[in-house]
């Protein structure tokens, strides 16, 4: 099994470090150091701490790892490693109410920003094309065209492994609104989203007024949803036009735990692996992932897409669909 912690020092003589936006790094000569470390990580080791711009954290004897609130994966037989922010380091970050930065690409490899769109009121949307909502591109359209006079800018999300397992889907819609690809899933793991069709809403002072809850974009699906469109779509428009809020604004945000945030640097470990064509390799991170956050469905629906499995009418989906609904259907929070 992959081993797991804050420290890797001495564990491997090389090493490919994957941090928490995706990004390589080859610490293959500077495992004991951690300047270098800290650098690879976008910091740098001063006397005074770990220090990025203005801000400095000090070390107090800790690692530069921990000193960052960062938990370790490791596969040692492979050579790489990968981080994530602790659940202290994610609660802390949520607690500031601010949205989370979003720098990402589109299907083709441009830049995208949400950060874009600050200013305006903006609707996070969340998909993939291993869900049935990958038909809904076109449902979101109607919705941003009849809310473009309100100052409303809807951004699409998708939690992919690759590009192209969206792209039929973006063309196939063609949509106006900005549709990014997030291959790392920065955007699952900032925002807390552990299923989609996952929507969030931000207003004009960046803040985030309404975390992560279930929202179809259309009713295609809704015997399997069991969730009407039209609630999230009309609480929407009361929010654009009226600036009312539903109740589940007032929702405390998913509370989780260093497990779960474990299993998303499991994850980036299992994603780097299959691109290097190592598939079982890629399984046995998958399933430390999965042990670790049972319910994400973006480790675990996800991570059957990523290894070639079938992630709509396949053993392995239909038995954790089954588990999934008789435990009361757990992370499926609508829009209320």
């Amino acid at each position: 099994m992959p081993e797991t912690g804050h420290c890797f020092r001495g564990i491997l003589s090389r090493v490919i470090l994957i941090d928490v936006d995706g990004r390589e790094h080859d610490l293959s000569s500077w495992l004991d150091d951690e300047s270098a470390l800290a650098e690879a990580l976008g910091w740098a080791l001063k006397p005074e701490g770990l220090c990025r711009g203005k801000t400095c954290v000090p070390l107090l004897g800790r690692s530069v790892l921990d000193a960052l609130g960062l938990l370790l994966a490791v596969d040692e037989e492979a050579g790489v490693a990968a981080v994530a922010p602790s659940a202290e380091a994610h609660h802390r970050e949520a607690a500031t109410g601010k949205a989370p930065p979003l720098d990402l690409q589109d299907v083709d490899g441009n830049p995208v920003s949400f950060d874009d769109y600050s200013g305006q009121k903006r609707v996070l949307v969340t998909w993939a094309s291993w869900c049935g909502c990958r038909h809904e591109l076109g449902g979101w359209q109607a919705l941003q065209d009849e809310l473009a006079d309100a100052n409303v800018r809807l951004f699409s999300v998708a939690l992919d492994n690759d590009p192209e397992e969206s792209r039929p889907w973006i063309e196939a819609a063609n949509p106006s609104y900005p549709v990014a690809v997030d291959t790392a899933h920065v955007t699952a793991e900032r925002y807390g989203i552990t299923n989609v069709p996952s929507v969030v809403w931000v207003d004009e002072d960046d803040r985030i007024v309404k975390p992560p809850t279930i929202a179809p974009g259309d009713d295609q699906f809704v015997d399997f949803t069991r969730i009407s469109s039209e609630q999230h779509h009309d609480a929407l428009r009361r929010w654009a036009r009226e600036g009312v809020l539903p109740d589940s604004a007032n929702a405390e945000s998913q509370h989780r735990t260093d497990a779960e945030q474990l299993a998303l640097a499991e994850r980036r470990i299992a994603a780097h692996l299959q691109r290097r064509g190592d598939t079982e390799g890629a399984r046995r991170h998958l399933a430390a992932a999965q042990d670790l956050a049972p319910w994400d469905w973006t480790v675990r629906r996800g991570g059957i897409a990523m290894t070639g499995g079938d992630p709509f009418l396949g053993e392995e989906f239909t038995s954790f669909w089954e588990e999934w609904d008789a435990s009361g259907r757990p992370g499926y929070t609508p829009t209320t």
